[in-house]
């Protein structure tokens, strides 16, 4: 297939590293063009923006960190609207409900299709092809492309009506952002009792408490401090207001998501919008006065 595709960020440059090793012929766009020129080595074209990017293919996919910058690349001055060429827009981004509606009813007006279709997995599932695709629009429309999606994961057709797979996105990511906050209260709390957090990990993962915290963030990122998951504090911050404001709109009480996102906004408001999301466990660590490390020279972390 002809694909473009916008937004080559640590998940994106991914995705579309793996749709160009499936055969398919891509043409891309980043503002930065230290993103683009490894995919260019490995056979993608570079477009000078995504209205040029439009010209050129029928279907064009993006990968974006807000709501307003996807609405920008869809819609704006020299945006995939004004290509000549483009049927399909795959927004593989989390911008909630209400923004995928909106670009809907813009893009519908130039006859061009989109398909809602954030992803689940993080870095290392969009590197081995392993993402979890929440795509929702004309079921027509994304058979058209499941050659395409099925380089980059697996696909859950979701609704044909738009902005489902953004509430089925964020319903994932409160899950999510839960689990890794509440999991760095627990470690705390165990490790100023004097417990050893290797083999906290090691009971939560065969008991009832385990999650994808314990399973796999506390062993491998945070426990030997490197702090690198690949998914920043601030995305998911806003990813969880975005959650919000829809259990708002559509009249669900969400207690623990206001908690969890006070926690994690304290994250950003201390550390940095931009540190790792797994950092949310440092104001916590502060404010306790420990820290959830492995103990100096002990045996191996739990993978």
């Amino acid at each position: 297939m002809d694909i473009g595709f916008i937004g080559l960020g640590q998940m994106g440059f991914h995705m579309a590293r793996r749709l160009v090793e499936a055969g398919h012929r891509l043409v891309v766009f980043d503002n930065r063009r230290e993103a683009i020129e490894p995919l260019t080595a490995l056979g993608a074209q570079a477009a000078a923006s995504p209205r040029e990017l439009a010209d050129a293919v029928e279907t064009v996919m993006v990968s974006l960190p807000t709501p307003d910058v996807v609405l920008a690349v869809a819609t704006g001055a020299s945006g995939v609207i004004e290509g000549k060429r483009v049927r399909r827009f795959v927004d593989l981004s989390t911008t909630g409900a209400v923004m995928a509606k909106r670009i809907f009813e813009a893009l519908k007006t130039r006859n061009i299709v989109q398909i809602d279709c954030p992803v689940s997995g993080g870095v290392t599932g969009a590197a081995k092809g392993t993402l979890a695709l929440m795509a929702s629009g004309p079921r027509a429309e994304i058979n058209a492309i499941e050659p395409a999606l099925a380089a980059i994961g697996k696909t859950f057709f979701i609704s044909e009506r738009p902005g489902a797979g953004q509430t089925m996105k964020l319903c994932n990511n409160f899950l999510s952002a839960a689990a890794m906050t509440a999991t760095s209260e627990a470690m705390v709390m165990g490790v100023k009792a004097g417990l050893d957090p290797r083999i906290m990990l090691d009971v939560i993962n065969s008991g009832t408490g385990r999650n994808t915290a314990t399973e796999d963030k506390f062993g491998r990122v945070v426990l030997p401090r490197t702090f690198n998951l690949g998914f920043t504090v601030g995305l998911m911050t806003k990813d969880l207001k975005l959650c919000l404001g829809e259990g708002k709109a559509l009249g669900v009480p969400m207690q623990v998501a206001e908690a969890v996102t006070q926690l994690l906004q304290t994250a950003c408001d201390e550390n940095g919008p931009d540190k790792d999301l797994t950092t949310v466990v440092q104001p916590v660590e502060r404010r306790a006065g420990v820290e959830v490390r492995a103990p100096r020279a002990s045996g191996p972390l739990p993978k």
